[in-house]
């Protein structure tokens, strides 16, 4: 079946938008105030250039896994906004019993009144400005419309 090129335009601007309202939280944020506070906040475990700890998908003794990277070669671009926020938010632990996942022992710690909201929000938005287009797009798509 053949689709014709008004049917095709008019899809895109149907979905085109959808993604876009998806992605409101990380739009129009401070990336400079992002990669400061991330150097501040997060850098130490993360990586200074994102790159997660060595071995990061593999338990330490203590059952922790090492901090991944938030770089394209990490799982970071694979979640949607609202994971992300809740997961330095709340914490690994807390993000997860959110989500009906208890006894998950993660090194994440809570950001939850050490930084604030919009401060965690410019810190994601500044880490997705760092992926490529394909993983920046791929994350975008991952989120939920708001109504």
């Amino acid at each position: 079946m053949k689709i014709s090129k008004p049917t095709v335009i008019a899809i895109l601007t149907l979905v085109a938008p959808t993604a876009l309202l998806a992605d409101h939280e990380l739009l129009d944020r401070d990336i400079v105030a992002g990669e400061r506070l991330y150097q501040q906040q997060c850098a130490s475990c993360h990586g200074a250039n994102l790159e997660g700890q060595p071995n990061w998908r593999s338990p330490n003794d203590d059952g922790v896994l090492p901090a991944p990277p938030h770089d394209a070669t990490g799982h970071t671009w694979h979640h949607d906004n609202a994971l992300l926020f809740e997961y330095t938010k709340l914490g690994g632990r807390g993000a997860l019993a959110v989500r009906g996942i208890a006894d998950f022992n993660s090194g994440m710690p809570a950001f939850d009144g050490v930084i604030t909201d919009d401060e965690i929000w410019d810190i994601l938005a500044y880490i997705r400005s760092t992926w490529p287009e394909r993983e920046q797009e791929a994350q975008a798509s991952r989120n939920r419309p708001h109504e």
